[in-house]
């Protein structure tokens, strides 16, 4: 298959698999096998891609050309490589979860649920090959759009008051702040194509150049810089698949990947360096991770805990694009990685915990690990993989993103990075600890379904995987940096 065509299959085929799925309702192995079937297609078309960046290629379609300068194009980046992958690669595993998670809590309205979940992975996979920013744009709206009945998927009260909490703080920020910021890239430098070193030098006054930043800074909603955090714990409402979309597959890594592309490729580390112009938003980045960290060990629930250790780890990867230093950079994209695999493995535990054992608090996982050691097991490793401990993926990207500090002129940031790892191993590490080694609590019945348990095993060993895989990835993350 051509590099072309798989662009072509990668976006499209998740988008098939939603028009197919009502078709299949009425048999619920074929609605159900319709995903991880779709998820195949996808990851092997992002495997082609991301084979052709790795040669130096810069594989590209054109649906259509508006004016010079501005045309409806996926064109795959190193970056943009790498993210399709984790996209598509992540679906297949969180369709099957998905599949033992409605089932074994018999939830309502499967069908629906699959077919917007489907087309939540089409957007994410065409925000992912965007070729400039109106693309990106547009398909960054497909997806807070599609997301949207996920979060209500419940219908109760508090999901309603969740989903409009969700859409008013996405689309507000997006319409109110992202759209002008992307007119005035537009009006400035005449294209709004992603381009090595970026397209702002040269162009734009110095002087403005905090400002637009800032503009992409809070209108990029999806990436929860405090304060526009709220909509990503009160999403937590939704079922753990819904979560685990939001915080590992899709939603929040486009809202991280999308602040990467414009740090990178819209305005360019040099012009950033040279100008100083995102060096606030690197202590605003600083003092999301850490205040959302100490929020984290406030939460009982499994889910709210998790949520606000997401916000502290988003804010690692806009840390490291703010930074304006390459080794740093190559650390955030590398750090997209990592906690999508760590973190959709914990949030596979919290539903697998939830099923099985109908426990939602961590207050109430006394003495459960022997009854569901792989489960607690995988969490153990996600959770060791997000403090950064060695063989564990997340180990490298933390070590990028403190050299980068340095590198920068910022070495104080090292020591947030490390405060904050310290608070990670507290929320984080309670769990298992109350698991293992608290008393027995015979009174809860447990009955995990396999597919729920299967899952979070295995992206807890991609997390050690990943680790020894790094080569890998900063072969992609040196191409991005490169002028």
């Amino acid at each position: 298959m051509a590099p072309e065509t798989a662009i072509l299959v990668g976006i499209f085929a998740p988008l098939a698999v939603a028009a197919l799925i009502p078709f299949l309702s009425f048999q619920a192995n074929l609605r159900d096998a319709a995903g991880p079937v779709g998820a195949l297609f996808s990851f092997v078309a992002a495997l082609i891609v991301a084979k052709a960046v790795m040669t130096g290629a810069s594989p590209s379609v054109t649906l259509v050309t508006i004016s010079e300068g501005l045309d409806l194009t996926f064109r795959v980046t190193p970056a943009g490589a790498i993210f399709g992958c984790v996209a598509s690669g992540l679906w297949i595993l969180a369709s099957l979860y998905s599949t033992g998670y409605m089932r074994g809590n018999k939830e309502k309205n499967q069908t629906r649920f699959a077919v917007c979940y489907a087309v939540a992975v089409h957007a994410a996979m065409a925000i992912a090959w965007s070729g400039n920013l109106m693309v990106l744009f547009i398909f960054y709206e497909v997806l807070t759009f599609s997301t949207y009945p996920l979060v209500t998927h419940k219908e109760s009260r508090e999901a309603i008051n969740a989903g409009r909490l969700y859409m008013g703080i996405l689309v507000g920020t997006s319409v109110v702040l992202l759209l002008p910021g992307i007119i005035w890239v537009w009006l400035v430098a005449g294209t709004l194509d992603f381009t090595n070193g970026g397209i702002l030098a040269n162009r734009l006054d110095p002087a403005h150049a905090p400002w637009l930043v800032a503009l992409f800074a809070f209108g990029i909603g999806k990436v929860a810089l405090m304060p526009i955090h709220r909509w990503l714990p009160a999403a937590m409402v939704a079922p753990t698949p819904v979560s685990a979309l939001l915080h590992a597959v899709a939603v929040v890594k486009a809202g991280a990947f999308t602040m990467l592309m414009v740090m990178v490729y819209i305005f360019g580390i040099d012009f950033l360096a040279d100008t100083g112009a995102s060096e606030w938003l690197a202590w605003l980045a600083a003092f999301t991770i850490l205040a959302s960290s100490v929020v984290a060990i406030s939460k009982d629930d499994i889910k709210a805990r998790l949520a606000y250790s997401t916000i502290s780890q988003l804010s690692y990867i806009v840390l490291a694009a703010a930074l304006a230093s390459s080794i740093a950079a190559e650390g955030g994209l590398v750090h997209i990685v990592m906690h999508a695999s760590a973190k959709i493995t914990l949030f596979f535990c919290a539903g697998a915990i939830y099923v099985g054992a109908h426990l939602n608090k961590v207050s109430q996982l006394d003495g459960l690990g022997p009854r569901m050691p792989l489960v607690f097991i995988a969490f153990f490793l996600g959770a060791l993989s997000i403090i950064g401990v060695p063989p564990l993926g997340g180990s490298w990207s933390k070590l990028m993103i403190m050299t980068g500090s340095i590198d920068a002129g910022l070495p104080l940031m090292v020591a947030v990075l490390a405060v904050s790892s310290l608070l990670n191993v507290y929320y984080l590490l309670e769990p298992v600890f109350r698991a293992f080694f608290r008393p027995v609590n015979t009174d809860v019945k447990v009955d995990t379904p396999l597919l729920t348990v299967l899952p979070p095993v295995i992206t807890a060993l991609i997390s050690v995987v990943l680790f020894f895989a790094i080569n890998i990835l900063t072969s992609f993350s040196q191409l991005m940096v490169m002028p």
